[in-house]
């Protein structure tokens, strides 16, 4: 009976994963403190400067009191129950604005009757900003929900557009060449060539168009709302609650963070095919 051997040179091949790990942990690690080391100091900064009196702790408080108010708000359901709110008005006009745009983006950047039609229009209505409009919304659709998630709508449809625009119009030239001299129908250029290169910069203005998405839904809330952190915001400061205020502030940042890098996991997802990452 023979005692098939396997060699040593096979056997290191499978040990050398296991090696590496340290080395990949660490290489996250030190990327994760070095993209922090910033933000660490920012946060020091704010808990130093009201201690040691450079500014006035009554109109900024330490980081830590801020913390213990934003906790507060936890505990009692106000966080939760203004920040679902916020969420619910930004991802719904946000949704509306990807599903919109992006094809209307496709179309103008595509097609070229399209284009000389539509341009102009989207030129005045790219140079109007959101928040300047934000009374007509409000005249038209009323103080309720329809009117902060048409503001939202229309500040997230720009960005998301554009860059769906530049992004079908910047295909390789020699790809579509490469694909037409393969007798590609047009739906299928479109795709497996024009799509799938486009795809990164249209993220880039959905990742753009989810930031004034919270900025503008909070605008709108601090104008007519009874809900939502923009009211929060502005409830504290009539108030005087200055450090609930920043906690609002503070939990506007985390939200548009955590979405951001929501937004990076998906897009990370459709672009798997990238070399370059």
């Amino acid at each position: 009976m023979s005692v098939t051997t396997v060699p040593e040179t096979a056997r290191t091949e499978r040990r050398e994963p296991a090696a590496v790990r340290p080395r990949v942990r660490r290489g996250r690690l030190r990327a994760v403190f070095v993209k922090s080391i910033a933000l660490v100091l920012l946060l020091a900064a704010w808990e130093i400067a009201p201690r040691a009196g450079l500014v006035d702790p009554v109109f900024l408080p330490p980081f830590h009191t801020v913390l213990g108010a934003l906790a507060d708000l936890a505990g009692n359901g106000q966080l939760a129950a203004n920040a679902g709110a916020s969420l619910t008005r930004s991802l719904a006009g946000f949704a509306v604005a990807v599903v919109t745009a992006v094809p209307l983006g496709v179309a103008i950047g595509w097609y070229k009757p399209v284009s000389d039609v539509l341009t102009p229009l989207v030129q005045v209505f790219l140079n109007t900003a959101a928040l300047a409009l934000l009374p007509v919304f409000v005249l038209i659709l009323g103080i309720g929900e329809t009117s902060k998630i048409a503001i939202v709508f229309y500040a997230c449809t720009w960005p998301i557009l554009l860059n769906t625009i530049s992004a079908v119009r910047s295909v390789d030239p020699t790809l579509l060449k490469l694909a037409r001299s393969l007798d590609l129908s047009a739906p299928r250029l479109f795709a497996r060539v024009v799509l799938p290169a486009s795809v990164p910069t249209i993220f880039t203005g959905i990742r753009l168009a989810g930031a004034a998405a919270i900025v503008v839904v909070i605008a709108a809330e601090m104008v007519g709302a009874k809900a939502g952190l923009g009211y929060l915001i502005n409830f504290s400061q009539y108030n005087f609650a200055i450090p609930q205020m920043y906690a609002g502030i503070v939990a506007i940042s985390v939200l548009g963070v955590a979405f951001n890098q929501l937004l990076v996991t998906v897009e990370r997802r459709f672009t798997s095919w990238r070399t370059d990452r």
